[in-house]
């Protein structure tokens, strides 16, 4: 269930309470957005829909669907799963990493180009990182007039932050073992000068 702190004289809290049934229906929504600035910065997004109810004092909204949303697709995940999920554990890190990757390591970034496949960098003008979890790192390989996405897994799952360090020193020493580096191919973007 989803706690929701709302005022005394919330109309929604008023619904609530004045349903003719009891439980008034809904949906949230929650976006996924990347901490760093990219093209389409929202990763995903989830829908829990479900009925309202006063408990304690506040308003409780209980899922009866949970619905994912990414760029391959949309899957309806079952609720009790859902509920069991346990969040990544790099999760309330990961903002602060990918933002320090972002500013003080594009050479990192760059030199992990060349773990990708040369066909999914062709007309690059810009690779940013967009989601590191304990599986791996995703790169946001933006063109003049599209994106595309590339996963670089880690050879094992990372579940602090030393582990994740460890990890990615990994994958640039495997980029830096790569003979020849893929430089992105230098194209003015919309709006350059």
């Amino acid at each position: 269930r989803v706690l929701l702190h709302v005022p005394e004289d919330s109309a929604l809290l008023a619904a609530a309470v004045c349903a003719p049934r009891g439980e008034p229906s809904g949906v949230l929504e929650f976006a996924d957005v990347a901490p760093v600035p990219v093209r389409s910065r929202i990763r995903a997004r989830l829908w829990l829909a479900g009925w309202f109810a006063v408990t304690d004092g506040h308003l409780a909204f209980r899922p009866t669907r949970v619905v994912l949303r990414r760029p391959s697709g949309a899957v309806v995940v079952d609720v009790e799963e859902f509920a069991a999920a346990a969040p990544d554990p790099l999760a309330l890190a990961e903002a602060r990493l990918l933002t320090h990757l972002a500013d003080c390591h594009d050479d990192a970034v760059q030199r992990l180009t060349r773990l990708v496949d040369p066909d999914s960098l062709h007309g690059a003008v810009r690779v940013r990182p967009l989601a590191v979890d304990r599986h791996g790192l995703t790169l946001r390989v933006e063109r003049v007039r599209d994106h595309g996405d590339v996963r670089l897994p880690f050879h094992a799952p990372a579940d602090e932050i030393a582990q994740l360090t460890e990890r990615v020193h990994v994958l640039l020493a495997q980029a830096g073992a790569v003979s020849c580096p893929r430089a992105l191919q230098r194209q003015r973007t919309d709006g350059d000068g």
